[in-house]
């Protein structure tokens, strides 16, 4: 999920919204169950997902159960059944209860006055006050973490943060990339390069940290977990010696030219390399498998904690370069290199981890004028697409960011926004919206729930039939 900036919150326009939309009420409850089939798919209303950015609203939620109230209730009256919360943002320390990783005590957002930090002098519990506050209007609450993460090092001189910025001995946990000056350590890299600090997925030593944290995520009463940025930095990450021996492993012998019989020093994602390094599809696959693996022992550490709690994750739809951050969210059942034979092995296929989720979220983000559609890049064919490529395995709910998306001059933003609702929701089995911010931001409360309500009142109308 993108860092949100550039963001001011205004309170006005909400707060007339929500005393609005406090005199209604909609009887209509989503019916939806995560678990095995759901008969009456057709007539009953799928489930709306709302996502809460961290630093974005800090200002809002750091010190305020107030405006945590004020605001999930405006989200239940516009029509929606889930709420996200951020409990790990990408500087890498928690806003939940654990003995792991310390407590996040200011996070950046973007001000009237600049670029800045916003402090927390509160000490309740964050995710409690979210949890206690969704069961009160009886709505469910998730809870999410930026996963291979762990140090942001800001813009505009603002410094520092995090895990790998307090504790030098964790050096060799940073993620080190591929440059056309050389392999090279993320943490001797400025911010105009690599400013979010990313983690080696490789690394044991970092798996079992993380796990560790949804350990105790999962003792919280909450519904689900979502993996946020479970995935590798860029297609130049990781190339440290560590990661080397352990692909020279899986490949059953030494890379003679190492990084230049994988890709050569700098490659970007796209266009993929031509001639085709010898290694590269195979490194590709060990990239994919890496993260299956994670993602399976992510489930079972939760799982352990608690059955009850839904495990997913979110990712972006583009599939077709998602080889980039060595993530295949697709079934094991798809056959990837069929249709992307350019850099699918054949092998690449079976380290799909769809069927190892309950639920996932998908980041739609197409832009404003592209609504509707079949392809990538358009909202409706992001979601169609993933039908596909999921083949059942798992239920997934698609939609826009509504706020970083870009705007084509004549677009009209509030029908566009409206019509994401029906776009996403009817394509797939759910909908999903970043993030309450830009809800906020730019009241776009009304053209939510008009796209909400149009759904809702064509699933009672299958009822009625």
């Amino acid at each position: 999920m993108k860092i949100i900036q550039n963001v001011v919150v205004a309170f006005s326009l909400f707060m007339i919204m929500a005393a609005g939309c406090a005199c209604s009420s909609d009887p209509k409850e989503p019916g939806w169950d995560w678990d095995g089939e759901d008969p009456g798919e057709e007539v009953e209303a799928k489930p709306r997902y709302l996502w809460v950015d961290a630093a974005a609203n800090f200002p809002d939620y750091a010190n305020s159960k107030d405006n945590i109230k004020r605001d999930l209730t405006l989200a239940k009256n516009t029509g929606f059944t889930d709420i996200v919360v951020d409990v790990r943002p990408t500087m890498g320390d928690v806003l939940f209860s654990t003995s792991v990783e310390q407590q996040v005590k200011k996070l950046d957002y973007w001000s009237n006055s600049g670029y800045q930090f916003y402090e927390r002098t509160e000490t309740w519990d964050y995710l409690q006050a979210f949890v206690d506050i969704a069961h009160q209007l009886d709505i469910k609450i998730h809870a999410a973490i930026n996963t291979f993460t762990a140090g942001n090092d800001y813009p505009y001189g603002l410094g520092q943060q995090g895990l790998l910025f307090r504790d030098d001995s964790k050096k060799n946990w940073a993620t080190s990339v591929s440059l056309e000056t050389g392999i090279t350590n993320v943490m001797d890299l400025d911010n105009k390069t690599y400013s979010t600090k990313f983690l080696n997925p490789v690394n044991p030593d970092v798996q079992n940290y993380l796990l560790a944290l949804l350990e105790d995520l999962a003792k919280y009463d909450i519904d689900g977990i979502f993996l946020d940025r479970c995935r590798f930095d860029d297609i130049k990450s990781d190339f440290s010696d560590y990661t080397r021996e352990k692909f020279e492993a899986y490949l059953g012998s030494k890379v003679e030219n190492f990084p230049g019989d994988i890709m050569p020093a700098g490659t970007e994602a796209t266009p993929i390399p031509s001639p085709l390094p010898k290694h590269y599809k195979k490194w590709l696959e060990f990239r994919a498998k890496t993260i299956h693996d994670f993602v399976a022992k992510a489930r079972d550490r939760v799982k352990s904690q608690n059955q009850d709690i839904k495990f997913g994750v979110y990712v972006g739809a583009w599939y077709s370069t998602y080889y980039d951050v060595g993530v295949n969210w697709a079934s094991p059942k798809y056959n990837t290199a069929a249709t992307y034979p350019a850099w699918a092995s054949d092998n690449y296929k079976d380290y799909g981890y769809a069927d190892h989720l309950d639920f996932m979220l998908l980041g739609a983000y197409a832009s404003a004028d592209r609504i509707y559609g079949n392809s990538e890049w358009t909202i409706q064919g992001f979601c169609k697409n993933a039908k596909n490529l999921l083949l059942d395995d798992v239920k997934f709910a698609g939609g826009p960011d509504v706020g970083n998306w870009n705007v084509p001059e004549g677009t009209n933003v509030n029908t566009a926004v409206a019509n994401t609702v029906d776009a996403a929701i009817n394509a797939g089995n759910g909908y999903f919206l970043f993030d309450i911010i830009h809800l906020k931001m730019h009241n776009y409360w009304p053209d939510v729930k008009k796209g909400i309500d149009k759904y809702l009142e064509s699933i009672e109308n299958k009822k009625g039939k």
